[in-house]
């Protein structure tokens, strides 16, 4: 076997789930889990009858670069979401199946091991940026993201000896957990980095389309590069989704996108990776991004949960509204996060995520120790049962 599965460490829901075992809730409270960011909005028709309508295409072999229809229904939500100039369809987008696999078998398509290799990533994290580092061969090096730098990746923290070393870094905006947007300062900073140290850009945007400000959407990629005069898109990639922005996490469908060196390579790791995306499913993908009423309907949901459940859970812990995404990053009180979840949940039987599972001890310092992360997917109404429960456990540890 591969001896790097031996780095690899448990995902933060089997710790979570060892974490609980042995304690019984109360009974007479039903369970409300907001520990895992998965979408409980109702999945829009438009989509549902759109894979229906062509379960005829099971009976095809999809190509890995999917169709032209829906490279170009991705590539033209890309340009009126970002104000793009121009994006080219046939060599800037490929569709993948979920932001997930594509931002893990990226890395194994990046990373030269026969280098020594470093990728750089947040602390907290996406657990997969770390898997797909160690199993490209390369070594993780977390900056962390934290109250005091404003949640931003510190770059100028690394040497020029450890950049020299950097393939690929990646970046997540709006961020998981905190819902930071990078600011085209940090771009800037970022692209000038990556055009003297020759490493590419993995932005990872899968919350982008959950904001509160509809004439304020968050910054991407792809639009600061342009911005900046980077109108190829050198050494950047974004990822994106249906999950989050649909409410489609079971489709399994999102894109990559930017420079097309970069895709055009990818592309051929794909080929042999196996990843094609069924007809069905991108004729269901092709509606979802051609219509963005029930992406503001989304929003607007997540909009009234945050105004109604902010400022009850904020009584008793230290949190506030995210700049986008649909998580609360709370300070718990004590510092101790596993004491808290576990306590939680033995009282009031709802479930949320120690923040300490989604960092890296780095330097004898975690910097997720001491917060959770609370997932406001749920329905407002089982939202707000939560949020009254968690102001019942108070802020006493």
């Amino acid at each position: 076997m591969n001896p790097d599965l031996a780095r690899l460490q448990p995902y933060p829901f089997e710790r979570l789930r060892q974490l609980l075992a042995g304690c019984t809730p109360p009974a007479h409270l039903a369970p409300i889990n907001l520990s895992i960011g998965e979408p409980k909005h109702a999945t829009p028709q438009l989509i549902k009858d759109a894979l229906v309508a062509h379960l005829g295409g099971l009976a095809n072999y999809p190509l890995t670069a999917g169709t032209d229809a829906l490279r170009a229904a991705i590539a033209a939500w890309l340009t009126r979401r970002y104000d793009l100039g121009a994006l080219d369809a046939a060599t800037q987008v490929l569709p993948v199946n979920g932001s997930r696999e594509a931002l893990f078998s990226f890395a194994q398509a990046v990373v030269d091991r026969s280098r020594d290799a470093v990728v750089v990533a947040p602390n907290p994290f996406y657990q997969i940026y770390e898997g797909a580092a160690l199993l490209a061969g390369a070594r993780p090096l977390f900056l962390p993201t934290t109250p005091d730098n404003g949640f931003r990746m510190d770059f100028g923290t690394v040497a020029a000896a450890v950049w020299a070393k950097v393939q690929l870094v990646y970046v997540c905006t709006p961020g998981n957990p905190a819902g930071r947007v990078m600011t085209l300062d940090d771009w800037r900073e970022l692209f000038t980095l990556a055009d003297r140290f020759g490493f590419i850009i993995a932005s990872d945007e899968c919350y982008s389309e959950i904001y509160f400000d509809e004439s304020r959407p968050p910054l991407g990629g792809l639009e600061a590069a342009q911005t900046l005069g980077r109108h190829r898109f050198e050494r950047l990639v974004v990822f994106g989704s249906l999950s989050k922005r649909s409410n489609a996490p079971g489709l399994r469908s999102g894109y990559v996108a930017g420079d097309a060196a970069v895709l055009k390579q990818y592309l051929l790791y794909r080929t042999y990776h196996g990843s094609a995306m069924s007809p069905p499913v991108q004729a269901a993908s092709i509606a979802a991004w051609n219509d963005e009423a029930h992406v503001v309907d989304n929003r607007r949901q997540y909009a009234a949960k945050f105004a109604q459940a902010t400022p009850l859970i904020g009584r008793v812990l230290a949190t506030r509204r995210p700049e986008a995404g649909f998580y609360l990053w709370a300070q718990v009180p004590g510092g101790d996060d596993e004491d808290y979840t576990r306590r939680l949940y033995a009282q009031y039987n709802v479930t949320v995520l120690p923040g300490s599972y989604l960092s890296r001890e780095v330097d004898g310092f975690n910097p997720g120790r001491g917060y959770v992360r609370i997932a406001l997917v749920a329905e407002v109404a089982e939202v707000m049962q939560a949020a009254e429960r968690i102001a019942m456990l108070g802020n006493r540890p």
